[in-house]
């Protein structure tokens, strides 16, 4: 027959407590779980630049409708056509003014004009989601709500 050894810990008095235990530093805080962005927000660039109007104004505008994705009010409006810019956007007034609900981003997003340097509007902090219509085209988006008044 195989013979178990058992080993007993003896406790001399469990009163006392260990100094080292005592004067032990609490532990260090865990460091915050990096933010998670919304599925939403995923597709928005990580910065975004803007390019200026040329001095003839020689830009395109389109007349579009817009239909907000959370209570599908439709509201027509022109479009600038900005081939240089890498995101697209949409004027805080005008937002405001017609009582478009905006969604918060969970990180502001930089903006830069064309020539790199920052935008005097400063950041993307909110977006708006839209299903835009041209003629038989139509895609939804997000637009960078933008805290600048441009002259169109």
């Amino acid at each position: 027959m195989p013979s178990h050894d058992i080993t007993v810990l003896t406790i001399e008095d469990p009163n006392i407590i260990d100094s080292e235990l005592v004067d032990a530093p609490p532990p260090l805080p865990l460091p915050p779980a990096p933010l998670r962005k919304p599925k939403w927000e995923r597709r928005l660039p990580k910065l975004l630049s803007i390019s200026t109007l040329d001095a003839q104004g020689t830009s395109l505008l389109l007349p579009v409708e817009i239909r907000t994705m959370d209570t599908s009010e439709l509201h027509s409006v022109k479009a600038l056509l900005d081939s240089g810019a890498t995101g697209s956007f949409i004027d805080r007034d005008f937002v405001r003014s017609k009582g478009i609900n905006t969604q918060t981003l969970s990180r502001n997003i930089p903006v830069f004009n064309i020539n790199s340097s920052p935008n005097e509007a400063g950041q993307i902090s909110e977006v708006i989601d839209i299903l835009l219509h041209y003629k038989t085209y139509s895609e939804r988006m997000l637009l960078a709500v933008e805290r600048g008044k441009r002259n169109y």
